[in-house]
């Protein structure tokens, strides 16, 4: 006998969620049933689920409490394959605006909400264009792999760059480049993480900086999802390995444009090491009900 999920949808520059509420963590779904619900054609379609669960009512809540005690919400994410992911940037930020549209939580422009993720608290605070997310410490992280991606001529060196999740960043000569790379094929890195990692491909802008602003874009494979319209760390990602390539003089605030949108990456000091920012619209679209069989 099946059961009715009542869900909302809703994305970020284009990387597209299904949401829904389970304070008491009471929905268990199985690979089968995420994928199911993420196919494009049978299903409702995203490129991720998130839950929207209580951190106290789930094993992996525990860690985030443990770091901040304010940390009420976890954002429970699974990629569309099934397997479940650290961290979403672009998941984040609807899921906030999820929490407050639904009346789970309250969020006034100028406050902070903490949201318990796998991959540590992350404070989230509204602005007048959408939603910005502290994405925390990031660290360069998993050297510099060669990636061979389909009508790619040759293989090229990435950076490994974690901002919560994993990532490698691989640089473009040109806009043929950047419009002629498959990503329907899923990039080969060497060597290959062990927990695979997200490819992003980058052009920098012509000039690079407008007005003190770094100016990229990206189009980006999503482990466990393939190519998305947008991802939030990797959009990070992409900044933070822009201005480390740059050198000394790289601005601390970058402009990425993704295919489906444009977002907002900033880096700034903090007590505990350089953090980084991210900021984007976060659109909710319609809510239904799903049979989940």
């Amino acid at each position: 006998m099946g059961i009715d999920l009542n869900f909302t949808k809703g994305h970020g520059t284009g990387n597209d969620f299904v949401l829904f509420s389970d304070p008491a963590g009471q929905i268990e779904l199985s690979p089968g049933q995420i994928q199911a619900i993420c196919d494009r054609r049978f299903g409702i379609g995203a490129d991720g689920i998130i839950r929207a669960v209580r951190s106290m009512s789930l094993p992996a809540g525990a860690a985030a409490l443990a770091e901040d005690d304010g940390a009420e919400w976890f954002m429970d994410y699974w990629n569309a394959d099934g397997t479940v992911s650290e961290m979403c940037g672009n998941g984040i930020r609807v899921y906030t605006r999820f929490l407050v549209e639904q009346g789970l939580a309250t969020l006034d422009r100028g406050d902070t909400l903490c949201i318990g993720t796998r991959g540590g608290v992350r404070d989230v605070q509204r602005g007048a264009a959408g939603y910005q997310v502290d994405l925390g410490r990031w660290r360069l992280d998993g050297g510099e792999p060669l990636v061979r991606a389909k009508n790619l001529p040759v293989a090229r060196p990435g950076l490994g760059i974690n901002v919560g999740n994993p990532h490698v960043v691989v640089a473009l000569a040109d806009e043929d480049e950047l419009a002629g790379v498959d990503l329907t094929f899923i990039p080969q890195l060497d060597p290959d993480p062990a927990a695979g990692a997200n490819v992003e491909f980058v052009l920098p802008g012509d000039p690079l900086i407008v007005n003190g602003v770094g100016r990229i874009r990206m189009r980006v494979h999503e482990r466990g999802s393939g190519e998305t319209l947008s991802c939030g760390t990797g959009a990070a990602a992409a900044a933070l390995a822009t201005r480390h390539w740059a050198g000394a003089g790289a601005p601390n605030q970058w402009q990425v444009e993704v295919t489906g949108g444009t977002l907002g990456v900033r880096m700034f000091p903090t007590e505990d090491g350089e953090h980084v920012s991210l900021s984007g619209p976060a659109e909710l679209v319609f809510d239904g009900v799903f049979r989940l069989g």
